[in-house]
C-alpha cells in the first residue's frame, strides 16, 4: 500500500548564538547549521525509513531543489511537490549555550499548496492506502473529506495545535495523534477527552513518558524506552511516521506503537532531523 502525505517542507537554519539576541541588538553567530525540517517532511521520511512507500504531496520553492533531492534520497516519493514562485518555507532558530531557543517560521509555500494538485495527486490513490497530514500546510480539511470519501485510511496529526481546525478535522478521521498539552487543550475547547473522539484510534504522546493508545478497549500505556536525550527535535514526528509505517504493513496498533518507540528513542540520542531519523533495520538493533 501507499502512504499519501500532504505535509511541510521547511529548511531549518539554526544559528548557535551566546545569548538570545533582544530587541534591536545585533550579534555574531558562533555557527550555523542548515537541515531539512517541517513535520510533514519529517514524518515522509520516518515513513519511508521503516519501510513504507512514501508519496509527499507538498510544496517548495525553487530555492528547495536540494530539499526535494534530499527527500528522494532517503526514499521518499517525490513527483507530488510541485515547485512554486513563492519562497520554500523555513524556519530561523536561535540556539543559545544553555539550550533556549527561540523561532521564527515562514510558511512560504507550504501555504500555497494548490486543491488541484491535492486532487491530482490522490486520483492515483487506492482503496486501503493512508492519507496523513498535519497544520503546517493548507487544505487539510478538503483533503481528508476527498481521501475518506476515496476509501482511504485517513490520519492526523494535530500540531501546530489549533482546536477549532482539530474538531473540523475529526468527523473524517481514522487515527488522530496529538500530544498530552494539545489533548487537554482540545478536552479544555470540547469537553471531550481522547477516547471520547469518534475517531477509530487516538494516540497521546507523552515524551520520555511514552503513549497511550485510546482504541475500542481501556486505554494502553506504551513506556518509553530509557535513554539520555541530546536533541529531541522531530521525535514526535519521527514515532508518528513509524506508527503509519507499521499500520500500513497490517500491524497491530501497539506492535507498531512499540517499534515507533525504539525509533523515537534512538532519534534523540543523535542531533539533527530528518537527516539522522534511524532506518528500521537500526531500529531493530537498537538496545538499552
Amino acid at each position: 500500500m501507499t502512504l499519501w502525505n500532504l505535509g511541510s517542507i521547511n529548511a531549518d537554519n539554526i544559528y548557535t548564538v551566546r545569548h538570545i539576541p533582544a530587541p534591536g541588538e545585533t550579534l555574531d553567530a558562533l555557527g550555523l547549521r542548515v537541515f531539512i525540517g517541517g513535520k510533514g517532511a519529517n514524518m515522509s521520511v520516518a515513513a519511508a525509513r521503516a519501510g513504507a512507500t512514501v508519496r509527499h504531496i507538498g510544496a517548495v520553492g525553487s530555492d528547495g531543489g536540494w530539499m526535494v533531492e534530499r527527500l528522494m534520497e532517503w526514499g521518499v516519493v517525490t513527483t507530488d511537490i510541485a515547485t512554486l514562485e513563492t519562497p520554500t518555507g523555513h524556519a530561523i532558530i536561535y540556539v543559545d549555550e544553555s539550550g533556549e531557543n527561540n523561532i521564527v517560521i515562514f510558511p512560504g509555500a507550504n501555504r500555497e499548496i494548490s486543491a488541484d494538485a491535492v486532487k491530482q495527486s490522490l486520483t492515483q490513490a487506492k482503496t486501503g492506502d493512508w492519507f496523513i497530514t498535519q497544520n503546517e500546510v493548507n487544505g487539510q480539511l478538503e483533503a481528508a473529506r476527498l481521501a475518506r470519501d476515496m476509501g482511504l485510511n485517513v490520519a492526523y496529526a494535530a500540531a501546530p495545535f489549533d482546536a477549532n481546525q482539530t474538531q473540523e478535522m475529526l468527523p473524517f478521521l481514522d487515527f488522530l495523534i496529538l500530544n498530552k498539552v494539545e489533548a487537554d487543550q482540545l478536552r479544555a475547547a470540547t469537553g471531550q477527552g481522547p477516547g471520547d473522539f469518534p475517531v477509530r484510534d487516538v494516540i497521546v504522546t507523552l515524551g520520555g513518558d511514552g503513549a497511550v493508545w485510546f482504541g475500542p478497549d481501556d486505554p494502553v500505556e506504551v513506556p518509553a524506552l530509557p535513554v539520555t536525550p541530546v536533541d529531541t527535535t522531530g521525535a514526535g514526528d519521527t514515532f508518528t511516521g513509524y506508527v503509519l509505517a507499521g499500520l500500513d504493513r497490517g500491524q497491530p496498533v501497539l506492535q507498531a506503537m512499540e517499534t515507533a518507540g525504539r525509533a523515537g528513542a534512538l532519534m534523540v540520542t543523535r542531533n539533527g532531523t530528518a537527516d539522522v531519523i534511524p532506518d528500521l533495520a537500526e531500529v531493530r538493533a537498537f538496545s538499552v
